[in-house]
């Protein structure tokens, strides 16, 4: 069973969806995303996924409170990321009840750092790998390195990475279906369990992408927001027992 973990994207205190992770494409959902996870809650599920836009682009704090009200206030565990960057900063957001932690910007910056965040931390350390045309994207999306991302997701692993979310941001946002060759090429490069985002259009995407070994669970968005599928549609599919393989 793959587990569906719906998103709340913050910016300014407000739940958004982005295309592409362009900022200036930004779609306002609603203003009360306390109500937003506790209606995705009620509704089943098991995990809620929430960032940050204004920490990921510019490092602030501006939405921490928010998060930690929604950690404290549901039954489900929270993960969360967008400016997460030192230690310190870490230990508060955890400390306010969210249960796992999401690097990217400064992890491709500093591996060594990374190395060290996965050393103190452990399984609350997750490494939010986004890319574009293959290559690791950084600072909310807007700066692309020259570092492949399988070779990145090789290394951290290698540094005591537990797990990983892989964005492919050519999808995100576009209801374009998941890059499955993408994701698989990640999976088939490590050993450890991938959480997939970016792309689901509907409930039949899940079907694909619990076929591909390693991925323990999927990210969706803007499907739910759009209508495209629901929440309970995607929760039905992700229960049902895979097709056997010949």
């Amino acid at each position: 069973m793959i587990e569906i973990i719906p998103a709340i994207d913050l910016r300014g205190g407000h739940c958004v969806r982005l295309v592409q992770g362009d900022y200036n494409c930004e779609t306002v959902y609603g203003d009360d995303p306390l109500a937003m996870a506790r209606s995705f809650e009620e509704q089943g599920a098991t995990r809620l996924h929430v960032v940050d836009l204004d920490g990921a682009r510019d490092g602030s704090d501006a939405n921490h409170e928010i998060i930690a009200k929604i950690a404290q206030s549901l039954g489900i565990p929270v993960q969360t990321g967008g400016g997460l960057r030192d230690a310190q900063t870490i230990w508060k957001v955890l400390d306010g009840g969210v249960e796992r932690c999401i690097i990217g910007t400064k992890a491709a910056r500093e591996p060594q750092w990374a190395q060290q965040m996965f050393a103190q931390f452990g399984d609350a350390i997750i490494l939010g790998l986004d890319a574009r045309d293959g290559l690791v994207s950084t600072a909310g999306w807007r700066e692309t390195s020259q570092i492949p991302a399988v070779t990145f997701a090789q290394t951290m692993q290698n540094f005591g990475c537990a797990r990983i979310i892989f964005t492919d941001i050519a999808r995100d946002g576009t209801l374009a279906g998941p890059n499955a060759h993408a994701l698989r090429e990640i999976c088939e490069a490590t050993e450890i369990p991938i959480v997939a985002s970016g792309g689901v259009h509907k409930a039949t995407d899940v079907r694909i992408l619990r076929n591909i070994p390693r991925v323990e669970s999927v990210i969706v968005g803007k499907a739910i927001y759009a209508g495209t599928t629901t929440l309970q549609e995607l929760l039905k599919v992700a229960a049902e027992r895979p097709e056997s393989t010949p």
